[in-house]
């Protein structure tokens, strides 16, 4: 079982950066990929939205919405993923959450079902 807990949420201007963490703990006998997601403030879980995406090598993919704005970083070693974001914008205004999918098992290659971990998110409030 993963745990996750995001951090580094808060206020910020418009125009202006933010780097959120992502501090997994726990054992898997999966690898998994981690990605960012974001959801605004009243709207329910359906609405919760893509940022990006890395996986255990480290590619990237973004939403179009934040590609050229935000980099996400992961550090194995740490078991830690990163999301820096610059030039931020109003409409960038939401809880940020961090999710870990599993893939394949590490020693048997076999699949691991996509089984999904969430950390409960991190604030993040622009203002203009």
């Amino acid at each position: 079982v993963l745990e996750l807990v995001e951090s580094g949420g808060g206020p910020v201007q418009a125009g202006g950066s933010l780097r959120l963490s992502c501090a997994v703990s726990g054992s898997s006998h999966c690898y998994y990929d981690m990605q960012w997601y974001r959801q605004v403030p009243g709207k329910g879980r359906e609405a919760r939205e893509f940022v990006s995406g890395t996986d255990t090598d480290g590619n990237t993919k973004y939403a179009d919405s934040v590609r050229g704005r935000f980099t996400a970083s992961r550090d194995n070693a740490k078991n830690a993923l990163y999301l820096q974001m610059n030039s931020l914008k109003s409409e960038d205004t939401a809880m940020y959450y961090c999710a870990a999918i599993t893939t394949i098992n590490k020693i048997s290659g076999l699949s691991c079902g996509g089984i999904d971990y969430w950390g409960k998110g991190t604030l993040v409030n622009i203002s203009s």
